[in-house]
């Protein structure tokens, strides 16, 4: 199984040498597939919403240094993964909710922290075969695929410089409150990377082997067939995961698999079928916040306190 994932990551490797998708406009090329043709619009997905947040207009980025990027790897990398569901107000005070304001104050410390932002592929190129990577990298996902990650979560990470991991559910795809393919699409080609959520959100470990094969393989072959793009790593349902469903996902031809309940930054060869994700909850704020990030930087950055009324 290493010598097919290395034999993997190295075909995708030599695909990148002739075009992929840019990490950032400063950084080094990732070894993600070439960008396909530009998809034309469904005439069933011709609703556009209003974006439901748009960022200060008088923010002034922060000046980074360009940082040395150094091969890290084969073997442990430290890389903090950071899970979010939605980025919108919750009318019931839902944990999966982080609100605009303050999701954007997170990635305002982080562009300041001068982290930079990987794709799952770079993070398991620098496993398998070592790579060079960012001083401090970072990959920033989000499950399920809701609308606002569109609309909200989008362009504040482009206003700092990031991009994120999509972690689609098939049959979400295009109908109320979720993402339809162009967006997706749009979203990909800006930079961010797309994996597999499963087919219908169900926890895989309570499912038969047929039905795990479905959530699992099939809707990688499905995803791609709607997207015509590559599908290369898998998030399990609410972290949910057992033997036989480890096995899909290698059977499936990912190169990994997200986890959705991470206690360390550390990943390696020992977890590279559930790599460790931490939740990012609605009630945390910036400075709740930096108790998940392994490097911290100049506490001046920290948004100060708000009175209350």
């Amino acid at each position: 199984m290493k010598k097919i994932l290395k034999l993997t990551l190295g075909i995708i490797f030599l695909l990148t040498a002739c075009g992929g998708i840019p990490v950032t406009e400063t950084f080094p090329t990732s070894i993600a597939s070439p960008l396909p043709p530009t998809r034309p619009a469904s005439a069933t997905q011709t609703f556009t919403p209003a974006p439901t947040f748009t960022p200060s207009p008088t923010f002034t980025s922060t000046p980074i240094p360009t940082a040395t990027w150094v091969v890290q790897g084969p073997g442990d990398i430290t890389v903090p993964i950071l899970l979010y569901h939605r980025i919108d107000i919750s009318p019931i005070d839902s944990r999966y909710y982080v609100t605009p304001q303050k999701f954007e104050e997170q990635m305002k410390l982080l562009h300041d922290w001068e982290y930079t932002t990987i794709t799952t592929i770079q993070l398991i190129q620098a496993i398998t075969l070592g790579t060079k990577l960012p001083p401090r990298p970072l990959i920033i996902t989000f499950d399920d695929g809701h609308l606002d990650n569109y609309t909200s979560a989008f362009p504040i990470m482009q206003k700092y410089g990031f991009t994120g991991i999509l972690y689609l559910v098939n049959n979400y795809i295009g109908t109320d409150q979720y993402m339809n393919a162009d967006q997706v699409l749009e979203m990909y080609h800006a930079g961010w990377e797309v994996g597999s959520h499963s087919q219908n959100h169900f926890d895989l470990t309570k499912l038969n082997e047929e039905k795990q094969r479905a959530e699992i393989v099939e809707s990688r072959e499905l995803l791609e067939q709607l997207l015509d793009i590559p599908i290369l790593t898998f998030a399990y349902p609410f972290g949910a995961k057992n033997d036989s469903t480890l096995d899909y996902a290698k059977f499936a031809g990912y190169v990994g698999a997200m986890g959705a309940s991470g206690y360390t930054p550390a990943q390696g060869e020992w977890n590279l079928y559930y790599l460790q994700r931490v939740e990012i909850k609605g009630n945390e704020d910036a400075k709740t916040f930096t108790r998940f990030l392994p490097w911290l930087g100049d506490p001046s950055f920290l948004p100060t306190d708000t009175p209350v009324p």
